[in-house]
């Protein structure tokens, strides 16, 4: 269950804002890539996420949510995961990121970056202008199917795509538990 500070799991981790301002919680910045071993119990089966930093507070949404904006599908995506090796292809469905921040985030608000909480605690940064403009990193998804099946809690339920990532999976963050909205 996703609270206002962070995101109640099996493994308890420290306040997001505190992890994102202080770094004094955490021996890392979750946001600079990093060895991510494979989380052998992933946190809950609830897969709600909040959407912070818009109109001026956050929002807590799930798949359900998620549904409710334009499909995109990403297929042929490979997985390069700590611990598991090289898994795929798959077949992703979801929505684009930039089209679930358009549906959240004010048009005159301005921010460069977003970045992405995993409910246990792992974490990536993501600039505006890859959302806006992909290019190579091809259209990243907010996924919550696979191969036309909707994702496990070991799959991620609500799991980052970025279908260009072959560094180990640094930014293809499982259990989407915050996203924060920055300026």
């Amino acid at each position: 269950m996703v609270g206002a500070t962070g995101w109640s799991s099996l493994r308890p981790i420290p306040n997001f804002d505190d992890i994102i301002t202080n770094h004094t919680t955490v021996k890392e910045d979750p946001f600079t890539p990093h060895q991510h071993d494979p989380n052998p119990n992933p946190p809950s089966e609830d897969p709600s996420f909040v959407l912070a930093g818009v109109r001026g507070g956050e929002i807590t949404l799930d798949v359900a949510d998620l549904r409710r904006l334009p499909v995109t599908v990403v297929s042929d995506c490979t997985i390069v995961s700590t611990g598991h090796g090289t898994s795929g292809p798959f077949t992703f469905t979801g929505v684009r990121l930039v089209d679930l921040l358009a549906a959240h985030v004010d048009p005159g608000q301005t921010w460069s970056q977003v970045e992405i909480l995993s409910g246990d605690g792992f974490g990536t940064r993501l600039r505006r202008a890859e959302l806006e403009a992909p290019g190579r990193t091809g259209q990243i998804v907010l996924a919550y199917g696979i191969d036309g099946a909707p994702l496990t809690r070991a799959q991620g339920l609500v799991r980052l795509i970025v279908p260009a990532e072959t560094d180990d999976a640094l930014r293809q963050v499982k259990w989407v538990g915050r996203i924060n909205v920055r300026g």
